[in-house]
């Protein structure tokens, strides 16, 4: 997999690099949904939708009383940015 710098605006990725760059996270696409994608970490879980000007993310039973948590990025964020935005968990 060759991803454009981390530095480069997430709009400025192919939807294939996008989706490599998603998978190498750990993510999983969901098999009815294909713009929506799934991942686990150890102490928390998402959601993720590949919207048409952004991706949100929504961290499932995150929040006070277990409420999910949604957040939303613009695609004109970097790589690198959107790394520690979503994947440091909610």
């Amino acid at each position: 997999m060759t991803l454009p710098s981390a530095d480069t605006p997430l709009y400025n990725h192919p939807l294939p690099d996008i989706e490599d760059w998603l998978m190498s996270q750990g993510c999983q696409r969901d098999a009815q949904d294909v713009h929506c994608w799934h991942v686990r970490q150890d102490s928390w879980k998402a959601e993720l939708s590949l919207e048409v000007d952004s991706l949100s993310v929504r961290y499932l039973g995150a929040g006070e009383n277990g409420r999910d948590i949604q957040r939303s990025f613009k695609y004109s964020l970097s790589r690198h940015d959107l790394d520690a935005a979503i994947f440091s968990g909610p």
